[in-house]
């Protein structure tokens, strides 16, 4: 797409002393471009020959946006004489070219624009000198859910009722649309956010007005944005608010990075598949503790990876915490952009830019310097799947059955289930209709993977039938009788699902062979198992559809669900009440197999325990198997035609199988055509959706959409900004915490699943009872996800993660902790020392006028991109997070939420400090809020005694992000700045 350049003072200000640098390339067929070039730039600073080149794209944007403002002559110095090994603390303004949002974090930025414009209004003027200043896009994709499933109309079905769900906040949508210029919506149905910028919205080199071209690059609402890392594309996941900021013209403010250089080796064996590579290369990226870094893949392994399998591991960096995974622009990427659809006219452009920065071609051993290297033999790459908790715990596929058995009893602390070992072995019969009245009848223990145990579970697969119990909300087992049985290790939820995996053909395409292979063999997937397809993209159904391969998938359950992101976020829609029933009655560890990247604890299904990432033939071949207790390598997966035993070396397609069918993949009319029904046949379902018009947004009464409070008393000069403010953490003169309460005491690994509301909404939690007190009935309910325009809804559903242990609630006898949202109220009054939802307390420290904190382990903040798990924080008047790390994003939508983040030093932790959570808090940061500078923290007794004093670090990590904090936040930052040019 086309995008509308920055715009650039370059020659008239500052950038006086680089005007050498702008230069002219032509491209093959002869057309002519201006460019500011880096070899130009490198006859000053010769050291640029050898930046990685993902700095170096970097360094064309500060070079080609220095105005002697925003961006000096002194960043563009200090960028081009990056040092890999130096000490962090020079900061850059990134400009980027463009950003890219998905609807659940999109729609709470749309509604910030939306506020903000009101705030304009209130103030008297100009509306729309609220607009973004550089193109926007919005994906429609998180909103689909799995609830009607295995049926050839559940595509149908399910999008009605995200239509139904979502109406209003697509109305909002529409609003948006037309109020903004330079803001643009793919509605839904078309795939995940990911896919669509690989194929469509990614256009490799922009073109300005003024004729000069310059790179793609972008930040996006969604971690996973740096899938467009396969490409080339310097991008990666920030919070809605810094997207924000970048939008309405602000630089994207950084840390000057570490770059890790990863070499690849080798060539992947037969029946090794990408998803296989990824997995490994998480875990190795983990281990190299590469968090906060750029990573760039380099070497001939690395030349021998086509662009999905580059894009499959560049989706996976918020998983080995990388800023970003990046691979250069080479033959390959070319060859991707001809097969999806490009024109001659963009590829040549793309080929002829980056051959003139000196950028085209992925780097062989020595030729760049970088802060360290990493190395992998792609040969020694196996079969892989990851989890049950954590997308970087590896498991090889032979060890899957040994390791879930070995953590089955397990404590918790050590990443186990903490059942009894002879549970294992316990199975559950169910039967339509035995739900809470009748409890399940038990079978005598079979150990696991025994040949017994394989029968069992083979005489237990009804034929596949499925329908949807529109009364329970939720997918119900068949009218007729059904007799099963559950146990511990059974799969559940078998998911091909939109992200990871579903850019790569090679791996769609190998499950739709290996699911041929499985029905012509006679093998089956029992009914109760909830199987779904949802690609990231229309296209790749098409290539199914073309290959002949869909209705084979469609026979063993995987029926087209949607297109967008669903068992990944927590979308798999319901399991069948009885089954619910047998799993809570049981304290059952079920799993699910999903082809995703994320699989935290009650991120797939709240009663799903066990959750791992496979490739999409993996998936298809545990729903098979219908547990993980059996040894793929070894077991078979199931009985075929005359009870002959098949296993999955006789289903697994070989590379060559698989190749010979990639030309129905990359089709580039099959993408043309697709694509270009975004505007011109958006489908019946959107085009009827009808959106208020005007600048400003009117704000009907809804429980989807409200004007958020961040501006109620917000003024232009900041000095008269009202001390009640509700951004008032970062007010002038408020830098220190007096006298704090403790909200919770967390351990490690807490994620922002755990922080911000996501999933389903729990009827008797404070945000279902206040929907329930709106008018909203129980199956209305949708997810949290799509009411994320909704402060009200959300901020009571911050910290209610149904997995999340506030560990200042005492253990129970057994030494389990509890789990839920829960804290003990330490304020004054009768209630003092009760338990209750982290909301409830929140509400009445804030009526009684005290601050409360959160300290907190290792990792803080990890997992997706959201906002709301800052926006959150401080709503509910939290005005520090103490931690031993935090996740990259969430440490700075903190501070762009005026919330303080410090990290513990050294091995200290509140655990060492002997804390229990009835002390009272003082944090008193350095007066000028010095980026990380040291901070005291001083610890009292309800009395005020001081207990003790320990000195933490400031993680407020650049001077913007000092502006930031002291305007109350990044919304009213730039909001001031906004109506004051």
């Amino acid at each position: 797409m086309s995008a509308v350049s920055p715009e650039n003072k370059n020659l008239a200000a500052g950038a006086h002393a680089f005007a050498s640098t702008l230069q002219s390339f032509a491209t093959a067929s002869g057309r002519q471009g201006r460019f500011f070039s880096l070899p130009e730039l490198a006859r000053q600073f010769p050291s640029i020959n050898r930046l990685p080149q993902s700095i170096r794209i970097v360094l064309e944007s500060v070079l080609r946006n220095c105005d002697g403002r925003k961006v000096t002559a002194e960043h563009v110095a200090q960028l081009a004489q990056w040092n890999p090994t130096a000490p962090r603390k020079d900061e850059i303004p990134f400009i980027v070219s463009r950003v890219v949002l998905q609807d659940f974090t999109g729609v709470p930025l749309l509604v910030d624009l939306a506020a903000m414009r009101s705030a304009a209004q209130r103030l008297g003027q100009e509306p729309r000198k609220i607009e973004p200043l550089v193109p926007v896009d919005l994906v429609v994709d998180h909103s689909i859910m799995v609830d009607h499933y295995g049926t050839p109309d559940a595509l149908d079905l399910n999008m009605k009722l995200e239509f139904h769900r979502n109406r209003e906040r697509y109305e909002f949508m529409k609003w948006g649309m037309q109020a903004f210029d330079t803001f643009g919506v793919v509605p839904p149905g078309f795939g995940i956010v990911h896919q669509v910028n690989l194929e469509y919205l990614a256009p490799g080199v922009h073109q300005g007005k003024d004729g000069t071209y310059y790179p793609d690059t972008l930040v996006g609402t969604d971690s996973h944005t740096t899938m467009v890392n396969g490409i080339g594309v310097v991008g990666w996941g920030v919070g809605g608010i810094e997207a924000e900021a970048a939008m309405l013209g602000q630089p994207v403010y950084f840390l000057t990075p570490d770059v890790v250089g990863f070499e690849l080796t080798g060539q992947l064996r037969e029946g090794v598949t990408a998803t296989d590579l990824v997995l490994t290369v998480t875990e190795m990226l983990r281990k190299a503790k590469v968090v906060g870094k750029f990573v760039e893949f380099f070497g001939e392994g690395t030349r021998s990876l086509a662009v999905p399998d580059r894009a499959t591991i560049g989706n996976m960096a918020p998983e080995y915490g990388a800023t970003m995974g990046f691979f250069p622009v080479d033959e390959k990427t070319l060859d991707y952009f001809r097969g999806t659809g490009r024109s001659q006219e963009d590829i040549e452009a793309l080929e002829a830019y980056f051959r003139a920065q000196g950028l085209f071609g992925v780097p062989g051993t020595g030729e760049i310097e970088y802060s360290q290297i990493v190395r992998l033999d792609l040969s020694n790459v196996t079969p892989s799947l990851a989890g049950p908790k954590r997308p970087q715990d590896r498991i090889e596929l032979d060890n899957v059955c040994h390791q879930f058995t070995s953590l089955f009893s397990k404590p918790m602390a050590d990443g186990g289930f903490n059942q009894p070992a002879e549970m294992l072995q316990t199975r559950h019969h169910v039967r339509h209709g035995d739900a809470a009245s009748k409890p399940p009848r038990e079978t005598a223990p079979t150990p696991p993977g025994s040949p017994r145990f394989l029968e069992e579970m083979e005489n237990n697969r009804p034929n596949r039938k499925v329908m949807h119990d529109e009364a329970a909300g939720a997918t119900a087992l068949p009218e007729q009788d059904v007799d099963f049985s559950l146990g511990n290790g059974d799969v559940l939820i078998a998911a091909i699902t939109s992200c990871t995996n579903t850019s790569n053909p090679s791996v769609l395409l190998a499950a739709g062979l290996l699911a041929k292979k499985a029905v012509e063999a006679g093998l089956t997937v029992q009914p109760h198992i909830k199987t779904s397809l949802a690609p990231g993209s229309r296209v790749v159904t098409e290539y199914l559809t073309q290959a002949g391969l869909l209705p084979y998938l469609e026979q063993l359950g995987f029926a087209l669900a949607g297109y967008g992101c669903t068992t990944c976020i927590g979308n798999a829609g319901d399991l069948a009440p009885e089954i619910n029933d047998a799993i809570t009655r049981n304290d059952l560890v079920c799993a699910a197999v999903l082809s995703g990247n994320r699989n935290f604890e009650a991120r797939i299904h709240p009663n799903i325990k066990a959750n791992f990432l496979a490739s999409p033939p993996l998936v298809v071949a545990y729903a098979i198997a219908g547990t993980v207790l059996r040894d793929l390598t070894t077991q078979c997966l199931g009985k075929g035609r005359d009870g002959r035993e098949v296993f999955l070396r006789d289903i697994w397609p070989s590379s060559d199988e698989i190749h010979a069918l990639m030309n129905y993949a990359m089709n580039g009319q099959a993408f043309r055509e697709n694509y270009a029904k975004v505007k011109t046949d958006p489908g019946e379902l959107w085009s009827a959706i009808k959106g208020v018009t005007g600048e400003v947004y009117s704000w009907p009464q809804s429980t989807y959409i409200a004007e958020p409070p961040y501006f109620d008393d917000f003024a232009i000069d900041s000095g008269a900004a009202s001390a009640a403010s509700t951004v008032g953490a970062g007010q002038k003169g408020a830098e220190s915490v007096q006298g704090a309460h403790i909200m919770a005491l967390f351990g490690d690994s807490i994620t922002t699943d755990h922080i911000s509301p996501a999933g389903s909404i729990k009827q008797d939690g404070p945000a279902g009872q206040w929907l329930l007190d709106h008018g909203v009935q129980r199956l209305d309910f949708n997810s949290y996800g799509s009411r994320r325009g909704h402060h009200e809804v959300m901020m009571r559903g911050t910290f209610a993660n149904v997995r999340i242990k506030n560990l200042m609630i005492p253990a129970l006898e057994d030494g389990s902790r509890e789990e839920g949202g829960l804290t003990l109220y330490q304020g004054e009054g009768p209630q003092r020392g009760a338990k209750m939802s982290i909301f409830d307390a929140a509400m009445q420290y804030l009526k009684a006028g005290r601050s409360t904190v959160v300290l907190a382990g290792e990792e803080y903040g990890t997992g997706s991109s959201r906002d709301w798990a800052a926006k959150g924080t401080q709503l509910l008047g939290i005005k520090a997070v103490v931690a031993r790390s935090f996740e990259r994003i969430h440490r700075s939508n903190l501070v762009g939420m005026g919330v303080l983040p410090l990290q513990f030093r050294a091995n200290e932790s509140w655990q060492t400090l002997g804390l229990k959570g009835d002390e009272l808090i003082d944090i008193l940061p350095d007066p000028q809020l010095t980026p990380q500078s040291e901070a005291r923290m001083v610890i009292r007794r309800a009395d005020g005694s001081v207990v003790q004093e320990v000195t933490l670090t400031l993680r407020i990590d650049t001077p913007i992000e000092v502006d930031y904090y002291r305007a109350g936040g990044i919304l009213p930052y730039v909001l001031r700045q906004l109506l004051t040019q």
